[in-house]
């Protein structure tokens, strides 16, 4: 064990759209925010590997700026407390956020050290996790960019593959890297295991955030300057801090691999001994699933008869499969993918394909998440509208005001407070309330249950974009 006395500020990535897990995944609310592997999410699990306080400390977050309430709630839920979440306004890859993450240590501590991970990895084994770690950190103070690699089980194509070269003096666990090949074919990559000279790159990184930055000066001076100006004009809102813009967007839109790890030759690897997956692709969760006697993994309302080794989920409706095999079949409420397994890598070109033909269903989910809980539209057509609402306990929307439509509140459960002009109304189970076009309304839950609204819009025009806002909790105004 390390006799380490560096801070460890752990970083998580979380601007990834997660495309290969369509229709699961998408741009509005991606992989990481889902609960794939069990109870929790993927970002939730991953925070809670490093929420230790006797270990780490608090939590960095680099995020994109729509999923902004949705992680500080997924945080707030497993108890991960003061996380600093800074929020990306356009997408940069992750060289970009690493570097932002970095500055953001490096104020709070000159000595300190970053463990940078994605938001969408599942580790197993947390005792060997923190156990690398501490080999990690080891290394990195003694000025090193310190990677964690893994012994390859098979091979895999989609991977990035590190050489070991010469030992770093902590046994059989750390050495310097002698080099990269990033995703090899499945050739190659056979090839590779048989040196016996190669480790699965985990995508994880530990080292000083004074290293990583004179780094990048370095060896990609145009990521760090664009950070920088986005970080020194960034501004508070609520409790996250928002990056600039313009000084954002201006920057290269560049890997951390390509502007760092693959140039750099202040290199070190660990042998991690936990388990570790990229969920890159729904083969994979087929891959950690557990299985039945006809190697099937069935998630939610799925049956499977005279079927064979596929991954079959709904989130929707009843799926049934008969008389296949090697499938992935899924299904959500507005979108059903089906694929062979052995092809499912490529289910981006698919979301491609939609977003061409201008499917919202290409980005967006018929569950739209909001600060304050969510909404789905259940039925539309011409001048009308249904939603169904939920609103958190002590949650409320926005005061605001439509010019094209007019609305009815219907409770299914829960009570709801209405603001209708000056007045305010209780409306309990069972019970409706109507909003005329143009007033001044607000929906509010003053309970502690969940407040569950169907709404009926009619008008003109039902856009999301009609709404004047004039006062917001979550400023949105």
């Amino acid at each position: 064990m390390s006799t380490r006395r560096s801070r460890i500020f752990p970083v998580l990535l979380s601007g990834g759209a997660g495309a290969r897990l369509w229709p699961a995944s998408r741009e509005s609310h991606p992989k990481q925010l889902l609960s794939l592997t069990g109870e929790q999410t993927l970002l939730q699990m991953a925070a809670a590997r490093v929420s230790d306080p006797a270990r780490f400390e608090p939590l960095i977050v680099v995020a994109n700026v729509e999923h902004r309430f949705t992680i500080a709630e997924q945080l707030r839920v497993i108890g991960v407390g003061d996380p600093l979440i800074a929020l990306e306004p356009c997408g940069r890859n992750t060289a970009a956020p690493t570097v932002v993450a970095a500055l953001l240590a490096l104020d709070r501590d000159p000595d300190a050290l970053i463990l940078v991970t994605p938001a969408d990895h599942v580790v197993g084994d947390r005792a060997q996790f923190l156990h690398a770690v501490e080999i990690g950190a080891a290394i990195a103070e003694q000025g090193a960019l310190v990677l964690f690699g893994i012994d390859p089980t098979s091979p895999v194509p989609d991977y990035g593959y590190i050489r070991v070269g010469a030992p770093m003096g902590q046994g059989d666990e750390a050495w310097r890297v002698a080099g990269f090949i990033e995703k090899p074919d499945l050739a190659a990559a056979e090839a590779l295991l048989k040196t016996g000279d190669y480790l699965w790159n985990s995508g994880l990184l530990l080292a000083p955030a004074r290293l990583v930055l004179d780094e990048i000066e370095r060896l990609a001076p145009a990521v760090l300057a664009a950070a920088k100006a986005a970080l020194d004009a960034s501004r508070r809102d609520l409790d996250f801090v928002r990056l600039e813009e313009a000084a954002f967007a201006g920057g290269p839109s560049i890997s951390l691999d390509h502007a760092l790890i693959e140039r750099s030759d202040r290199l070190a690897v660990v042998k991690a001994r936990f388990d570790w997956t990229d969920v890159g692709a729904w083969s994979t969760l087929w891959e950690l699933g557990e299985k039945t006697s006809a190697g099937n993994v069935l998630v939610g309302e799925a049956f499977a008869e005279a079927t064979t080794n596929s991954y079959v989920r709904s989130d929707g409706p009843v799926v049934a499969t008969l008389g296949v095999h090697d499938l992935i079949v899924v299904a959500t409420p507005d979108a059903v993918l089906v694929a062979d397994r052995t092809v499912d890598q490529d289910v981006g070109r698919i979301v491609e394909v939609l977003r061409a033909a201008g499917r919202e269903a290409a980005t967006q989910a018929r569950r739209v998440r909001r600060p304050w809980g969510w909404y789905e539209t259940v039925l539309g057509g011409d001048g009308f509208q249904v939603k169904r609402i939920t609103v958190a306990p002590g949650c409320k929307l926005s005061l605001q005001s439509h010019a094209h439509r007019a609305e009815h509140w219907v409770v299914v459960s829960g009570v709801a407070l209405a603001t209708i002009g000056d007045r305010d109304v209780t409306v309990r189970a069972n019970e409706s309330v109507f909003i005329p076009l143009g007033a001044r309304h607000r929906l509010a839950n003053p309970g502690d249950q969940p407040l569950s609204v169907i709404e009926v819009q009619s008008g003109a025009y039902l856009g999301e974009d009609d709404i004047v806002r004039y006062e917001d909790d979550y400023a949105r105004t």
